[in-house]
This record gives C-alpha cells, sequence and structure tokens, in this order.
C-alpha cells in the first residue's frame, strides 16, 4: 500500500501562469521525492501601471512517501 501526503505550495513568474506551475514543481522537486502530481488550485496575477507585471499560482503537490 502507498501513502500519499499532499503539499500547498505558492510560485510566481513573469512569463506565465505555465511557466510559474513548472519553477514550483522544479523547486519542490529539489527537496520531494516521489511527485506524482501537481493541481493549481488557484491562479492570479499582480498589475503595476495597468499591466499584469507577474502570473502567480498556488500548487497542491501530491507526493508518495517511502
Amino acid at each position: 500500500m502507498s501513502v500519499l501526503k499532499v503539499i500547498e505550495i505558492l510560485s510566481n513568474s513573469e512569463t506565465s501562469w505555465e511557466d510559474a506551475t513548472k519553477k514550483g514543481v522544479r523547486k519542490a522537486a529539489k527537496s520531494l521525492k516521489n511527485i506524482k502530481s501537481a493541481y493549481v488550485n488557484e491562479m492570479s496575477t499582480v498589475v503595476k501601471d495597468n499591466e499584469v507585471t507577474e502570473f502567480r499560482v498556488n500548487l497542491k503537490v501530491t507526493f508518495e512517501i517511502d
């Protein structure tokens, strides 16, 4: 039987929500093993001078516990 754990992380990018998601998973993989999935729970942006300057995602990352 396998046991999975879910953690919530926040990530950002100046390019896109997709890039923010990839960065978040890459960073999480540095300290977590056996990542199985990442669910984008929430997306938001930062706006300055009427322009989107940053994309943010709230991720739920699921990984298997050894």
